[in-house]
């Protein structure tokens, strides 16, 4: 047997790169859109509930750039908040982390992240790492509604997606020609600025370090049920301080 057929891998691609055009939702298509795309494919074709693409740095800094849905996003902000979840262990130990209950006593390494994940519906999360040998980009995360792991073919499947949304991050497309970052995902990584300007507000009205002003913000949005993003909103108006709640 010779072409696509007798090989897995390709085939593996070719599926990936119809499933992508399959989901755009327009012509002419930039790095989000093509992400966003991928995400919903990759969903549609695990027979997930969504999917999401986080950028992350061994700074700690990251951004959802794209999602299946906005409920994705979510999901994935709730790891930030709790400062735990598949997705930064997936970051961390450049491998795949595959948690099909979030539910089951293993998982209890995640404590506060599975708890708001099950409560907002998640069984399971598998987090795939996006990176090029020591270089890590960030973790796409798939999410299914029900307990169950994922068959040796259809981590292949999920992997072939992992590796397809690495080559669009490294496809030119992050930057334009001038060295600026590409609008589109300027724009999608615009809220988590937020995020920084009530942390070093923070910092500076309580005389803490950065690392303790985003623990601090983490161990109250999560003890209020919060996004961290929500959090800030009220650190910049000064509602936050007013109360004394921080």
């Amino acid at each position: 047997m010779s072409g696509a057929d007798g090989d897995p891998w390709r085939r593996r691609r070719d599926l990936v790169r119809s499933s992508i055009l399959a989901h755009l939702d327009n012509d002419e298509p930039g790095l989000v859109d093509l992400l966003a795309a991928l995400c919903r494919g990759a969903a549609a074709h695990l027979e997930l509930r969504g999917a999401a693409v986080n950028l992350m740095s061994s700074k700690g800094s990251e951004g959802v750039v794209a999602a299946s849905d906005a409920a994705c996003k979510d999901l994935v902000e709730m790891q930030f908040t709790s400062g735990e979840g598949p997705c930064h262990d997936a970051f961390a130990l450049r491998r795949p982390v595959l948690a099909p209950d979030l539910a089951s006593a293993r998982e209890q390494r995640w404590r506060g992240y599975a708890s708001l994940a099950v409560e907002a519906g998640v069984r399971s999360v598998f987090a795939l790492p996006l990176h090029v040998g020591a270089a890590g980009l960030g973790v796409l995360d798939l999410y299914g509604e029900h307990p169950g792991a994922l068959d040796d073919e259809q981590v292949a499947i999920a992997l072939t997606f992992a590796q397809v949304a690495t080559e669009i991050l490294l496809d030119g497309r992050l930057t334009t020609a001038d060295g600026n970052l590409d609008p589109d995902l300027e724009s999608a990584l615009d809220y988590r600025s937020e995020i920084f300007q009530a942390q070093g507000m923070l910092m500076i009205v309580l005389g803490i370090g950065l690392a303790e002003s985003l623990s601090r913000m983490r161990a109250h949005a999560f003890g209020h049920g919060s996004p961290l993003v929500d959090l800030a909103h009220e650190i910049i108006s000064g509602r936050v301080f007013e109360e004394g709640e921080i």
